[in-house]
């Protein structure tokens, strides 16, 4: 299992792109997961229901499942977020995770940049920044593709990807 990640700032079209990657890597046979970072209080559970009132109740944890998925929620209820490489060690085996956010993580990253998002770049702070896709020329040594290129993109990354237990031991030396 390889991981991969995509860095930049908001609206710099991170979503955007894993949405093209993912039926990319798809068609090519690969297995694909997602790791998110979100900077604010999100619910993928609707107020009201059932899976919603066990964790306003207080549950660390629920799982919701039907015959066509499963999800688990887990609430930490004051404890420290986590870092990546302990949400890593919960994901099922695929061929390729990539990872939205998780910019102060130093895994492998790709990141993304977007001209009209009038922001600077990441790669120059972040030695863990590999390339960059981007919609303007950038001055760098880095590789660089066209984030509308999707198969260039596709191929920078997984080029990029290192395995997950290396990603692990990069987080595990920082702390």
């Amino acid at each position: 299992m390889k991981v991969i990640g995509l860095a930049g700032w908001s609206g710099a079209g991170k979503t955007t792109l894993l949405t093209r990657l993912i039926p990319h890597f798809n068609a090519q046979g690969l297995r694909v997961s997602v790791i998110k970072h979100a900077h604010h209080q999100f619910d993928v559970d609707v107020p009201g229901k059932d899976s919603w009132r066990h964790r306003e109740a207080g549950a660390a944890e629920v799982l919701v499942a039907s015959s066509n998925r499963w999800a688990l929620m887990h609430e930490l209820r004051g404890a420290a977020e986590p870092r990546l490489p302990e949400l890593l060690s919960k994901l099922s085996a695929v061929d390729l995770v990539m990872v939205e956010g998780f910019k102060r993580e130093p895994h492998r990253k790709i990141e993304v940049h977007r001209a009209a998002n009038a922001k600077p770049l990441l790669f120059p702070d972040d030695p863990g920044i590999v390339g960059i896709a981007t919609d303007t020329a950038v001055e760098t040594r880095l590789p660089t593709v066209h984030l509308d290129d999707i198969e260039a993109v596709a191929a920078l990354m997984l080029r990029a990807a290192i395995q997950v237990e290396d990603a692990m031991a990069r987080s595990a030396a920082t702390r």
